[in-house]
C-alpha cells in the first residue's frame, strides 16, 4: 500500500490560484476542476489527470517512490506547455501530512517550491503550492486545491 492510495478515484476540485505572485497580494482566482487518479507499482507509483474546464488546459502528475530512501518524487506537466516540468518536488509523508520541496524558478527568479498534502480523509483532501524567495524564511502560498470525492 502506498502513501498516495488515498487519492485513487475521481474528485471534484475547487482551485484557488493567486493572480499575481511575489507581490504580497491577496487576489485569488477561483475555478473548478475534476481529477482522476490511479496507483501503480503496488502503490509505489501514482498518476492523475486534472481538467480545468474554465481555464482551457489540463494537467497531470506522476509520483514515484524511491524504495531505498522512502522519498517520493513528483513531476507536473500541463497541456499548455507539453513538457514534463523539472525538477520534481521530493519529500515524504509524516504524521499524515506530505511535504515536498524543490529548487526551481518562477518568472525568471529562483524559488524554493513546496507542495503540501494535508487534511486527508476518505472523502476529501487538500493540496497547496507555495514559493519562498528568501531561503525558506517566508512562504507565499499561490495555489490551493480542495478535493471532494465525486459521487
Amino acid at each position: 500500500m502506498g502513501d498516495f492510495d488515498f487519492f485513487v478515484g475521481t474528485w471534484d476540485v475547487t482551485n484557488r490560484r493567486l493572480r499575481e505572485r511575489h507581490v504580497g497580494g491577496d487576489d485569488w482566482d477561483e475555478f473548478p476542476g475534476t481529477s482522476e487518479a490511479r496507483s501503480f507499482f503496488d502503490g509505489a507509483g501514482s498518476f492523475d489527470e486534472i481538467r480545468f474546464p474554465t481555464q482551457g488546459f489540463s494537467g497531470s502528475t506522476v509520483r514515484l517512490l524511491d524504495p531505498a530512501t522512502g522519498l517520493w518524487s513528483i513531476w507536473w506537466m500541463n497541456s499548455r506547455r507539453g513538457v514534463l516540468e523539472q525538477p520534481p518536488v521530493v519529500g515524504r509523508f509524516t504524521d499524515g501530512v506530505g511535504t515536498f520541496y524543490a529548487d526551481d524558478s518562477d518568472e525568471g527568479r529562483p524559488v524554493r517550491c513546496r507542495f503540501l498534502w494535508s487534511a486527508i480523509t476518505p472523502t476529501s483532501c487538500r493540496w497547496e503550492q507555495a514559493f519562498s524567495t528568501d531561503g525558506e524564511r517566508t512562504w507565499e502560498t499561490n495555489w490551493i486545491m480542495e478535493f471532494r470525492r465525486a459521487a
